[in-house]
This record gives C-alpha cells, sequence and structure tokens, in this order.
C-alpha cells in the first residue's frame, strides 16, 4: 500500500475513534433532571398572581359585585377578652368585606369552630352546607371560615351558590396555617377553645352532616 492510502486509512481510523469516544462521553454524562409538574389547586400560577387570594388583589369591581351576591356575615368583633394561644396577634383580611380581623382578638374567651376552604376544593362544596346547618341550631359554637390558595371572587361566587353566609376571613400570607401547622389537604378544621389552643379534627375527613359536626364539637371544645 502507498504512503499516501496509509494515511489516509490512519486518518479514517483516527476519526471514527474520536467518534466513538465522543459518544461515550455523551452517554455518561449526567443529563439534566426532567421538569417537575408544579403542585398545588389548579390555576397555581394564578394564583400567586393574585398573592395567594388577597382581596387587595382582585378586580375591585368584581369584587364588590361578589361581595354583594354572596352577602356574608360580617366578620367578627373582637370579643374584649385578651387574646392568648398561637392565633394572637395574627391579622388577615376579611373575605365578605373590607377590612382585617386580628383573629387572636375575635376568638379571645370563646370557643369557635375553624374551616379552612377553597372555591377549588370538592370535598368543600360538599361540607360548606353542613357547617351552615350546624351554625344555624341553638347553642352551636361560632362558625369562622377561611378561604386558603385561591381567587376571592371565585370563592364569593362559591358562596352565593351554595347558600353559605358563614364569615370568611382569606390567609394570603399563609401565617395562620404556619401557626398552626394544618395538613396539606383541604378542607380541615380546628376548634380553638376559649384559652386560645386549637384542636384539630384529626383525621381531617370532612362533615358530611351538620350532626357530624356537632359530635366533634363535642368532643373538642
Amino acid at each position: 500500500m502507498s504512503r499516501t492510502g496509509a494515511s489516509r486509512s490512519e486518518i479514517v481510523s483516527t476519526a471514527v475513534v474520536a467518534v466513538l469516544v465522543a459518544l461515550g462521553v455523551w452517554a455518561l454524562w449526567p443529563s439534566a433532571p426532567a421538569p417537575q409538574p408544579a403542585s398545588g389547586p389548579p390555576g397555581a400560577a394564578a394564583q400567586a398572581n393574585r398573592a395567594d387570594g388577597d382581596p387587595a388583589a382582585a378586580d375591585p369591581a368584581a369584587l364588590a359585585a361578589a361581595r354583594e351576591s354572596a352577602a356574608l356575615a360580617p366578620c367578627p368583633e373582637p370579643t374584649g377578652a385578651p387574646p392568648a394561644g398561637p392565633l394572637a396577634g395574627i391579622t388577615v383580611p376579611c373575605l365578605g368585606a373590607e377590612g382585617a380581623v386580628d383573629v387572636g382578638e375575635v376568638l379571645a374567651g370563646r370557643a369557635v369552630l375553624v374551616n379552612f376552604w377553597a372555591s377549588w376544593c370538592l370535598p368543600c362544596r360538599e361540607e360548606l352546607p353542613a357547617l351552615q346547618e350546624y351554625a344555624q341550631r341553638p347553642g352551636a359554637l361560632p362558625v369562622l371560615t377561611v378561604d386558603v390558595q385561591d381567587d376571592p371572587v371565585a370563592a364569593l361566587g362559591l358562596a352565593a351558590e351554595l347558600g353559605i353566609t358563614l364569615p370568611a376571613l382569606t390567609d394570603p400570607r399563609g401565617e395562620l396555617r404556619a401557626v398552626l401547622d394544618t395538613p396539606p389537604v383541604l378542607p380541615f378544621n380546628y376548634v380553638v377553645r376559649a384559652d386560645g389552643s386549637p384542636a384539630m379534627v384529626d383525621p381531617p375527613v370532612p362533615f358530611r352532616t351538620a350532626d357530624d359536626v356537632e359530635a366533634v364539637v363535642e368532643r373538642l371544645s
């Protein structure tokens, strides 16, 4: 074989080896992890733009119309008793009207059933009517609801649709959920006793009837 032919053969062989080495390196190189789906309620990205359900971030005209349609009971006023427990000093917006509520002050000195819900939560749709019926019974504990990770207009729309008039707060900064160390599910409920100590309804199974609510309240209050 001529020197020229040998050179060409050497060049081809070198090129083949280089390609094989490159393919081997590529195969062994750690690949980037696949993107994981975001967790949370439907429209989680949109909810982030609404400051996690803060009425102040909603369209004013739409919010006013939704509040009028829902006709929620006014958010509670301070009882005058000294606040105690983990909820003392936490202030969150009222859902049904303008303004904010100091949760510790409105719960102080009395037992209250606190319910966490959202309009996108299907079990909440079944539970809210049971809470409404329970709250209308003589001797029932006051029921205070907290709408979370939600569009305030959608939340008020659900309340109007179901005929729910219970007073409602929102928790846009997650402060209530943080101090109560709430479970990562909805709905869930707490009985906050007169001394400010919270008792979670555990397991957090949605209430089906007003009798279910009453039985749990009697056990935890």
